[in-house]
């Protein structure tokens, strides 16, 4: 294990090298814990194509799935960022797509939330509205919206979101919503349309009440919602991650 400048630290495991950072509770909430292997003793077959593993025919795991699977059924090496791996490390074939489709959110969407988007924000029942830069920060981890005055949204604490489209008002053909992000088995996306605003239900630091955070693109409308497509895509994989 040896540290590096940046807050975090390099970790080998039976998987692989791994970059971490030094405080585990400053991980990405993109992020994905490393699986248990299925014991060597618990797999006489390939769990694919029920191969029978001998002398010539080795077991490998995957290291997303940590299923047991002979070399033909596990022999692609593909990049896993969501666990923070240094290199690509070996995956089989199921895992090995949906890795390959998170790069794109990886490549493409992260960048342009780690950028930012200049929105019309109003904060709960208010009928003042402020002109902010709303932008991811570095450790994923909150949403920091900048203009007059400064104020963060920890994503965690983020009980539903609704993405609103061109010219429509609030309703349930005009909305890509996550409803209880984190709690709900509930998830409807919604049409094709430009996304124009987004609606948020949060918890603050400190209270158990939920406020309400309502954005809406400013001048700059294509980046906006270029901001708010990316932060769709994040809503998904947050979403999604409680089953992973």
């Amino acid at each position: 294990m040896s540290s590096v400048p940046d807050g975090k630290k390099l970790v080998r495991s039976p998987s692989g090298l791994r970059m971490v950072p030094e405080n585990g509770a400053f991980n990405s909430p993109f992020s994905l814990d490393e699986p248990q292997w299925v014991p060597d003793k618990e797999c006489p077959r390939c769990m694919q194509c029920d191969t029978k593993f001998d002398f010539i025919r080795r077991k490998h795991h995957c290291r997303r799935c940590g299923r047991c699977f002979c070399d033909k059924c596990c022999s692609k090496k593909v990049v896993l960022p969501r666990m923070c791996f240094v290199d690509p490390v070996r995956q089989c074939a199921e895992c090995g797509l949906v890795s390959q489709k998170e790069m794109e959110f990886y490549d493409k969407q992260l960048k342009v939330l780690l950028g930012g988007g200049t929105f019309v924000v109003t904060l709960g029942t208010s009928e003042k509205s402020e002109t902010m830069t709303c932008r991811l920060s570095n450790n994923h981890r909150y949403l920091f919206l900048d203009g007059e005055s400064h104020f963060e949204v920890e994503l965690s604490r983020i009980s539903s979101m609704q993405i609103l489209t061109d010219g429509t008002s609030p309703g349930e053909n005009d909305i890509h919503t996550y409803t209880s992000l984190l709690d709900s088995q509930y998830i409807s996306e919604g049409g094709t349309s430009r996304a124009s605003g987004m609606l948020l239900h949060y918890k603050p630091m400190g209270s158990q009440d939920a406020q309400q955070l309502r954005m809406e693109a400013a001048d700059d409308k294509k980046v906006a919602s270029l901001w708010l497509a990316a932060m769709h895509k994040a809503a998904k994989l947050l979403y999604e991650a409680r089953d992973q």
